[in-house]
């Protein structure tokens, strides 16, 4: 399967997040969203989304609980084409990494605050070795030398533009400067992800500062399906 950060059919790349999603639907929701090609071939479908983005959440790290590997298993059965982005919102990542690397997904991002500074490294070599890119989340109240001292190690690097834990917050636009130094220091090859409270009003701040992987949730899933395709575009920049 093409590994849509370190190989991108185009910039920015767009990844709803499925947390908005009804759950109750969730197969019938995702391919309202991606195209019937998702994560392979040629055809580019402006309206259509890169990948999914799957917020997961245990009640420790964040107070909110969300969803676990049989989730994501059941969408890469559903969609087997499709780029499945996991973002470790955890206590302790690595077994969750190792549990979604099993289910198929295609990438893992977990915490830097949920790691000690010492393991970060290490921690980030061993989800690699599960198959899988590997990126690194900062939280609004964190310094960003705690992400630009790792450079090296991680795929990409997510930039919280709200404190995880639900969504539907409201974007903080302070975190914009973080986008913006660790673009002028990641490498052609590394990704820079920003997550919360993103929606075609503030977009074009979002990519102005950086930021090629953009997650949305109640911006996309809390659109009526007719409409998606149009929100996706708008968060191209379109």
């Amino acid at each position: 399967m093409r590994n849509l950060f370190t190989n991108p059919r185009r910039l920015p790349l767009v990844a709803p997040s499925i947390l908005s999603a009804d759950f109750a639907r969730m197969g019938e929701e995702c391919a309202t969203v991606l195209s019937p090609v998702a994560g392979g071939g040629a055809v580019v479908d402006e309206g259509a989304a890169d990948l999914l983005h799957l917020d997961v959440m245990d009640g420790h790290f964040v107070p909110n609980l969300t969803m676990g590997p049989d989730m994501c298993r059941a969408l890469r059965r559903a969609f087997p084409a499709a780029f499945l982005d996991v973002h470790l919102m955890v206590t302790d990542p690595l077994p969750h990494a190792r549990a979604f690397a099993a289910a198929g997904a295609s990438h893992v991002t977990f915490h830097v605050e949920a790691v000690p500074e010492n393991l970060l490294g290490e921690t980030a070599a061993k989800i690699r070795e599960l198959g899988v890119t590997v990126g690194l989340a900062i939280n609004p109240p964190t310094a960003i030398d705690r992400a630009l001292d790792y450079l090296e190690a991680f795929d990409l690097f997510l930039v919280m533009s709200v404190n995880p834990g639900y969504s539907g917050q409201a974007f903080i636009p302070e975190v914009l400067e973080k986008t913006r130094a660790l673009s002028a220091e990641a490498l052609p090859s590394q990704r820079i992800q920003m997550d919360g409270g993103i929606g075609p009003g503030n977009i074009a701040a979002v990519l102005d500062a950086g930021c090629d992987v953009v997650v949305a949730a109640s911006a996309v899933f809390g659109r009526p399906p007719a409409e998606r395709a149009n929100v996706i575009r708008a968060l191209r920049g379109r």
